[in-house]
């Protein structure tokens, strides 16, 4: 039986026992989804209470961005920064911002072929649903309340600097 709060991208559940898998998600979770797959947020609305000032500034820069672009800054955390860096390193993509370039565009593209995502989700979630059972088989199993304690202190721990990509001038 499922835990509530706990997403199958992130991790597969076995009554008391979860069996962590690699994070995979598509979109870095916020407070509220978390917050809503817990339980304890009712309804979407609410839900997405918490960046009505970040919807509100979307809503405001749509006009200036399609006719000069969007900038912003984004934080990649360790093992997909590994990977982007990597990608750059091997000559891919010319920098980070090519690369999120390209990813979105890829993203755009395949936004009519829903049926192709939908495929694509349901083969990652397999996969991870087959590895966590794989740990079950294997014994590699705690209990849900030492899981969750570990993850409060790893959240709790300071940060390390992120590193900072220096545009070079040409």
């Amino acid at each position: 039986m499922p835990m509530p709060g706990v997403t199958a991208t992130r991790c597969t559940t076995f009554g008391c026992a979860i069996a962590a898998t690699p994070p995979r998600a598509f979109k870095r979770l916020r407070r509220s989804t978390v917050k809503r797959d817990a339980g304890m947020i009712e309804n979407d609305d609410e839900a997405f209470a918490d960046n009505c000032a970040e919807r509100d500034q979307a809503k405001a820069l749509r006009e200036q961005a399609r006719g000069g672009g969007l900038r912003f800054e984004v934080y990649l955390p360790g093992d997909m920064a590994d990977w982007l860096l990597a990608q750059v390193e091997r000559g891919h993509f010319v920098d980070p911002s090519e690369a999120v370039f390209a990813i979105v565009q890829n993203f755009i593209e395949m936004e009519p072929h829903r049926d192709l995502r939908d495929e694509l989700l349901r083969r990652i979630l397999d996969e991870s649903v087959g590895r966590g059972l794989e740990d079950v088989k294997a014994g590699r199993v705690r209990p849900a309340d030492e899981v969750f304690d570990e993850l409060r202190r790893e959240l709790a721990k300071p940060r390390r600097e992120p590193a900072r990509w220096q545009k070079i001038a040409r």
